[in-house]
């Protein structure tokens, strides 16, 4: 942890020591544990009374092939009662199976499954139960909810296990860099998917000091944005003797045309973006942080602060991009900070400090992914800290 990052926590958690916590409560419960992924995506309907997850009988360890999850919705109105929609046999912990509302839909629910040797996906209809099936898997949904990008899922399973699915190997596993992977946009009428960029187009793309011939490459953490422009998604490779992957961030159009190189420093996590023209991304830069990146060759770079934490966290805007809601890892107490963030005068509001217990670590960790509401009035969390295992909680 840099010396930065400490001292930024020691205002932090002295701030919450002298402000009122908001009310949190669980609104899923044991035997079986609960929880939704990503940060990225609509867990709370339009109207505000369902709320999606999953649930499963076992934690720490990753999912066999044939384990199922449970796909399901909670009543917020009706006694946060279970309601189950179906079940999959393409998830990860990290993200689950890409469980979540289907934009511009009021009613219409998407997630990832596994049918034979290939992944789809699952349209359902929240409120008739009309379902019908798209023979590919996705994974950002456009603004309107008519089309989709998605990486080769087989391949995160062999590169980045706890980020894949579990199942169908990856075919190009003893090929660096595939022409035929790499990202893929997905009609969601039709069904109809196309190669947009390949794992060997990116491969070409000199990175500076860096030959990447030796290295394996793989596409991860894709998001559409606020207007459909552009995408955005992360190039990662590891060559032999690397000790961890080096990651460079992209932004490309719906067709996989002007394909921009925005960040290149070979750390660049998680980010989010704030309009159609600017993302926030936690990078190293001059120093690390969280910077706002200008979606233009050669655009302006801009670090957020004062006040921001300089440590990674999973990070969104609340409506009218005056605050960011974010989160941290386990510090060393291993508690993991839900908090606000004002833009205009770098205030931080404590939303709670959440216990991990030590068992959640690594591919099977439980990360808080904070998401708001589409009113922005609630954030909802995973967390285990309620000792009932992992759980989804919302906040006030």
């Amino acid at each position: 942890m840099f010396p930065s990052h400490r001292r930024t926590f020691l205002r932090f958690l002295a701030a919450q020591l002298g402000e009122k916590l908001p009310p949190v409560r669980a609104v899923t419960r044991g035997p079986k544990f609960h929880w939704f992924g990503y940060y990225d995506k609509d867990q709370i309907d339009a109207s505000g009374r369902y709320l999606l997850c999953m649930e499963v009988g076992f934690e720490h360890r990753l999912p066999a092939a044939g384990e199922p999850v449970k796909v399901g919705m909670v009543d917020l109105e009706g006694g946060d009662r279970w309601i189950e929609l179906g079940e999959s046999l393409a998830w990860s912990w990290q993200q689950g199976c890409m469980l979540q509302w289907r934009p511009g839909s009021a009613t219409e629910i998407l997630w990832n499954d596994r049918q034979g040797d290939r992944y789809v996906c699952h349209i359902l209809d929240g409120k008739t139960r009309a379902r019908r099936t798209i023979p590919h898997a996705v994974y950002s949904v456009s603004p309107d909810g008519r089309w989709a990008v998605v990486p080769d899922f087989r391949r995160i399973a062999d590169t980045r296990p706890g980020y894949g699915y579990n199942g169908i190997p990856d075919p190009n596993q003893e090929v660096l860099a595939p022409q035929d992977a790499g990202i893929w946009r997905v009609d969601l009428d039709t069904g109809r998917q196309d190669l947009l960029i390949s794992l060997a187009d990116a491969a070409k793309i000199p990175f500076p000091g860096r030959d990447l011939s030796q290295a394996k490459h793989w596409f991860n953490h894709l998001l559409v944005n606020p207007d459909g422009t552009r995408f955005e998604f992360l190039h990662r490779f590891r060559a032999p003797q690397d000790k961890a992957h080096t990651t460079r961030m992209f932004t490309a159009n719906p067709d996989g045309s002007d394909l921009r190189v925005l960040d290149d420093n070979g750390v660049t996590s998680h980010f989010i973006w704030r309009d159609p023209q600017h993302i926030l991304a936690w990078s190293k830069q001059a120093k690390p942080g969280f910077y706002v990146f200008e979606d233009k060759q050669g655009g302006r770079v801009e670090l957020v602060g004062p006040g921001m934490p300089t440590g990674d966290g999973h990070c969104t805007y609340l409506p009218g991009n005056k605050w960011i809601l974010n989160d941290t890892y386990p510090d060393r107490q291993r508690n993991q900070n839900v908090f606000l963030y004002e833009v205009s005068t770098g205030r931080q509001v404590p939303l709670g400090s959440f216990r991990s217990p030590k068992e959640y670590t690594g591919e099977w960790r439980c990360d808080t992914h904070p998401r708001f509401s589409p009113d922005g009035n609630w954030v909802t969390i995973d967390s285990p800290h309620g000792g009932d295992g992992r759980q989804v909680y919302l906040i006030d």
